[in-house]
């Protein structure tokens, strides 16, 4: 049968979603596709909705593989819970169609980012967010976000997954979002698909921002421009989380 899941994951001391070469495991792909081995299945290839950086975690990432399993799926997400390390679990497992693909089915994606935004560093947080001592104002980081929503070429904040040339760099942004809540800021930016590094790419645009060092007036220029050259510094990875797919 083909199953699909929905993964969580603290990516901190991985190398991304995406199955690499040896010098560049462990992976989250290839832990799960470990996993899967462990308890009789195999060869078994794990395909995710997404390709998340190094050090970037998951709530919700939706992935797909099949496999001969006669125990239900109960008894097979409590099996790879109970061989998978600690920083990786199956929220859910189910059954889908046969054709089903976590990526190409995939309708919308959700990232949030979080800022820790006090003077001082909280150890409980350095591996979620990004700290950010001084003061953020998060109400034009809001502002700055809100020229994203619509379709676009966001070249100016990323480039294609596959980096094949004359691939397109049109997306559709449903929802761009800054608030705060407390300490935490946390940027929430739902789309039909995300560009490499875009997401952590207009963080640190809107940051820059929210410090007074561009206002939204240049984020919509640079978003006109195209250049990826003229977009803010590149956000640390640890405060990016893929939280929801929609299909």
């Amino acid at each position: 049968m083909r199953v699909r899941a929905v993964v969580a994951y603290d990516g901190t001391d991985y190398h991304g979603f995406q199955r690499q070469a040896l010098e560049r495991e462990p992976t989250i792909q290839g832990v799960l596709e470990q996993a899967l081995a462990s308890i009789g299945r195999g060869s078994v290839a794990v395909v995710g909705s997404g390709r998340t950086d190094t050090g970037v975690h998951a709530s919700g990432q939706v992935v797909a593989f099949e496999l001969e399993w006669g125990h239900g799926l109960v008894a097979l997400q409590r099996a790879l819970n109970a061989v998978l390390p600690p920083a990786i679990a199956f929220l859910s497992v189910e059954e889908a169609q046969p054709n089903f693909h976590p990526r190409y089915d995939a309708v919308s994606r959700q990232y949030v980012y979080t800022i820790y935004n006090l003077p001082a560093r909280h150890p409980l947080y350095a591996r979620y967010s990004w700290h950010i001592a001084d003061a953020l104002d998060v109400e034009q980081m809001h502002l700055a976000c809100q020229p994203l929503v619509g379709e676009h070429d966001l070249a100016a904040f990323g480039q294609p997954t596959g980096h094949k040339p004359g691939e397109s760099t049109v997306r559709r942004v449903y929802r761009a979002e800054c608030r705060r809540a407390g300490a935490q800021v946390c940027v929430d930016i739902k789309a039909s698909g995300f560009l490499y590094h875009m997401m952590r790419s207009i963080v640190g645009t809107v940051v820059a921002v929210g410090q007074g060092r561009l206002n939204v007036q240049a984020v919509i220029e640079i978003l006109e421009s195209r250049q990826y050259s003229r977009s803010g510094p590149l956000a640390p990875p640890q405060g990016l989380c893929l939280t929801s797919v929609t299909y």
